[in-house]
């Protein structure tokens, strides 16, 4: 499986299911076990993949203002729904998470970065096509510690300054940093 027919099964199963992650999760499982075997841990590969390389203090950051708070496991969630939303969404996270503010339609965080289904997917449909547990994939695995400088992420005042436009649409809900007063 190359990575084109990767993005390609997440993109069709994401908009099958409407936005929904727990159906987008089920879906995925249902066309993963269309392939063989050995494609979906190849599927798994690109998947895991891109999770270790959504492993980045920055987007911890943009995570934690657009859920309010992001716990270790809460990050690991949004890394797999990231993946979900498709690759123009994932890329342009990774290479500026603060563009999520213009790359997202809209954001409830009540349905919304709560990917963790997604990151199971793979391996469920795999032990349904085997009836065996999916083996080790051989790729290198999560660094100990997230890419990029870390910061205080329970910071509203540093939240706000490194990611402007994600604060300014999502962020304000609850937060100790008032909005910005309009220029004028």
């Amino acid at each position: 499986m190359d990575e084109t027919e990767f993005w390609e099964i997440i993109d069709s199963t994401r908009e099958a299911a409407e936005g929904d992650p727990e159906d987008h999760a089920d879906l995925l499982v249902e066309r993963l076990l269309q392939l063989d075997p050995d494609s979906v841990l190849d599927f798994a590969r690109h998947f895991e993949a891109r999770y270790n390389r959504a492993y980045r203090w920055d987007l911890w950051g943009a995570a934690t203002v657009l859920l309010g708070g992001a716990s270790d496991d809460a990050f690991d969630y949004f890394r797999c729904w990231l993946i979900g939303q498709g690759r123009e969404v994932f890329e342009g996270a990774v290479h500026d998470p603060d563009s999520l503010a213009e790359l997202l339609d809209d954001f409830d965080e009540e349905i919304d970065g709560d990917g963790e289904e997604l990151g199971y997917a793979a391996d469920e449909a795999y032990e349904q096509l085997t009836g065996t547990a999916a083996p080790d994939l051989g790729i290198t695995a999560q660094a100990a510690e997230p890419e990029g400088t870390p910061f205080d992420l329970e910071n509203d005042r540093v939240l706000a300054e490194r990611f402007p436009a994600l604060w300014e649409r999502f962020g304000f809900v609850g937060r100790s940093v008032p909005r910005p007063e309009p220029p004028g």
